[in-house]
Order: C-alpha cells, then structure tokens, then sequence
C-alpha cells in the first residue's frame, strides 16, 4: 500500500472549507477508485463512492506522483 501525503493546501483549506472530509476516504478512494483521468497542471482526478457521504462520490485530485493528495470534495457531477 502507498504511503499517501496531503499538500499544506489540503491541510490548511480543504480541510477547513469541508471539515465533513476524512483523509481515510481519500486514501480509499486512491486504492480502488471508479475512474481515474489526467488533469491540467500535471495533476491526477481520481473518483470513488463513500457511503458516509450518503453514497455521493468524492473527487480526489492528487499531484502528478499520484500519492500525494492536494483537493477533495464531493462531485454531484460525476456519473458511474
């Protein structure tokens, strides 16, 4: 299993705007994600179902290392 990182914007402005978040489904997400794609800035998005988000999906977007968590939030537009 990787050994994941959260960047200081994920520390100090994720976490404060969506205190709800869990670093643990972000880590779940990254290990079995639904999809995956590249992003601009050579970042990665990653997306996976959490039931304690009322089975809503949450968007994790890692740094290019793909190990590195730098944003999460849930995607209300993100279709299975």
């Amino acid at each position: 299993m990787a050994q994941y990182r959260f960047t200081d914007y994920f520390e100090k402005e994720v976490l404060r705007k969506r205190p709800y978040i869990r670093k643990e489904w972000c880590i779940r997400v990254l290990d079995n994600p639904l999809r995956s794609e590249p992003q601009e800035k050579k970042r990665l998005r990653f997306w996976g179902a959490i039931p304690e988000l009322d089975g809503r999906f949450l968007r994790v977007i890692t740094l290019a290392d793909r190990i590195t968590i730098h944003n999460a939030f849930p995607d209300r537009r993100f279709k299975p």
